[in-house]
């Protein structure tokens, strides 16, 4: 049996961010098996780029933020943009890279 999906602490706020800066969010979270937390779309002149992020909480220690053997597995093979945030102020970084 399949346990339920947790989200780190900072999910939220990392969601809310996005969302101040113009982005389409969906949050994945509850698929769990190793698929990344969110699903956002940066609008560009009327079109979008779309990307997947893994959250991760960031005032956890470095050991304790690595990723799971499903989301490594993911990773390994997944083609599409991934990217991997653990605080707030990932958001305007990656969100002003999708707009150039």
């Amino acid at each position: 049996m399949r346990r339920a999906a947790r989200t780190d602490r900072n999910h939220s706020e990392i969601v809310a961010a996005f969302r101040k800066m113009g982005c389409s969010v969906l949050s994945l979270a509850r698929l769990g098996g190793g698929i990344p937390d969110l699903l956002v779309s940066v609008g560009v002149f009327g079109y979008g780029d779309t990307f997947l992020i893994e959250v991760k909480d960031g005032s956890k220690s470095p050991s304790r933020r690595k990723l799971t053997e499903d989301q490594q597995h993911f990773k390994d093979n997944w083609r599409g943009q991934l990217f991997y945030v653990d605080s707030v102020k990932d958001v305007p970084i990656i969100v002003n890279a999708m707009r150039r």
